[in-house]
This record gives structure tokens, sequence and C-alpha cells, in this order.
């Protein structure tokens, strides 16, 4: 299992040097709004604030996206994912990918 603070944003992880470089990983996640979920974004809308309805949604795609990119990266055997990324496109209406993407390596204390 890659450990948390193992995955990173930057382009290298601090006390670690990369010995392998095993190419880019991806997870990717399909998600659409149920009807019950819009009418009830619909109706916190008509309040204003936060329309916790869709953050939870997004919250739950981007996580399985990361896991799905954290299980490919395991799979390649890497111990490490830098540069990580998150995108997000809207494919159909009210149909959005979550894509995870990062550059899997194999770390070892500097």
């Amino acid at each position: 299992m890659i450990d948390a603070k193992m995955i990173t944003t930057a382009l290298e992880l601090p006390g670690y040097r990369v010995t392998r470089n095993l190419g880019v990983v991806r997870g990717i996640i399909v998600r659409s709004r149920s009807i019950v979920g819009n009418v009830g974004a619909s109706i916190q809308a008509l309040f204003g604030g936060n329309i916790t309805l869709y953050t939870s949604l997004c919250e739950r795609a981007r996580a399985e996206a990361y896991d799905l990119m954290v299980a490919h990266a395991q799979q390649m055997g890497a111990n490490a994912v830098l540069a990580m990324r998150y995108d997000a496109n809207e494919v159909a209406a009210g149909i959005t990918e979550v894509l995870a993407y990062g550059t899997a390596v194999v770390v070892e204390p500097a």
C-alpha cells in the first residue's frame, strides 16, 4: 500500500530520491447526479451557501478517482506518486468525469 504521504503534487519528495520512473498513472470515475439529488440540491440553492449534496458527490468522486490512481501505481510497482493532479470534465448534461493522475515512481531515502 502506498502511504498517503508518498503522494504529492510536487515534482519531488523531500528526503527521497527517485530510482525509477514508471510512467503516468490514472484513476477515472464518471458520475451522474440522481433526480433526488438534483431536487435536494435545487432546494439548497434557493437558500444560498454551500450545496452540501453536490459537495458530497464531488468529494466521493475525487476519493474514488484517487483510490483508483493509487491502485494503478501499486500495480506498476510504485511506492510513490509525484506531480499528482485532478481534472474534471462534463461528459454530458449531468454526467461528470473526474480524473486523478500523476507519475508513478520508485523512491528510496536520500
